[in-house]
């Protein structure tokens, strides 16, 4: 056996067992971790936490956790920590530069968090998307859309730009736009619009509702309709308010007219 096959040999022994060791701590380590992040999370539903900083501080401890158990899997292996640090550090200040913008979707959750401009469970309209917040980690929003789609934001833009959150308050105004034809009978229109309202229980009597003659349009006179609702009911109540305009009209004897155009033909000799 000559001098190199010892020095090969030396040196499988030597880091062979180290990386199966390193091995075996990361595979473990992530195991734990994973077990940790799940009685995490446990736990702060036992504590009642918000969702809001229940998924953030879930998603971060994950995060912060690998990380450690990588840490300690490069010592096992025999790289020198303090090497080490000092070119993770470099390393660190590159990646940095690089990704300036994911530092800045995790100073944007930060301030969500602090901030909490919405929660998990309501409705908003953001950076031209809008669905019920789901989760807020610590790079990403997500959205489900109405229609189940799933939506992922950036914290960083969602965190400084415009916002809409449709949740917050707890009632909104529905707003409907109802015509008759010319000749039609206006006290009728009213009394009928009036009566619609009061039939709807989910319609809030405080504030009253509002009913006004809005323009008299090209084909129709159009009346503006609002009421208030608990914001929940407002969808249900604009979709059911439509529906029985449409049928009650006709039955009242009110025309919803439509656009139309007469043509005059005149033949010339």
């Amino acid at each position: 056996m000559n001098f190199s096959e010892i020095n090969l040999n030396e040196f499988i022994i030597q880091y062979g067992s180290n990386l199966v060791f390193a091995i075996l701590t990361l595979i473990i380590g992530l195991w734990i971790v994973k077990l940790l992040v799940k009685g995490i999370s446990t736990g702060l539903d036992r504590g009642d936490t918000d969702k809001t900083l229940k998924s953030f501080i879930v998603s971060l401890s994950s995060i912060l956790l690998k990380i450690l158990v990588y840490i300690t899997a490069i010592s096992v292996l025999g790289v020198e920590m303090t090497s080490f640090i000092a070119i993770l550090g470099a390393a660190g200040f590159a990646i940095g530069l690089a990704l300036s913008g994911t530092l800045q979707n995790f100073a944007g959750g930060v301030m969500i968090l602090f901030f909490k401009p919405f929660k998990v469970g309501e409705f908003i309209e953001a950076q031209g998307h809008m669905g019920t917040v789901k989760e807020i980690q610590i790079f990403v929003t997500i959205l489900t859309t109405p229609d189940n789609k799933t939506i992922l934001i950036p914290n960083g833009p969602l965190s400084t730009g415009s916002l809409t959150n449709f949740s917050r308050q707890p009632t909104r105004r529905v707003d409907w736009t109802f015509g008759i034809a010319y000749g039609d009978d206006v006290d009728k229109a009213y009394e009928v619009l009036k009566r619609l309202l009061s039939e709807d229980e989910r319609i809030l009597n405080e504030p009253e509702p509002f009913l006004a003659v809005k323009e008299l349009g090209d084909s129709s006179v159009d009346f503006t309709v609002r009421a208030w609702v608990n914001s929940a009911d407002y969808w249900g109540v604009f979709f059911r308010m439509n529906e029985q305009v449409y049928k009650t009209f006709d039955k009242e004897g009110l025309s919803i007219p439509f656009p139309q155009r007469d043509v005059h033909l005149f033949k010339q000799n």
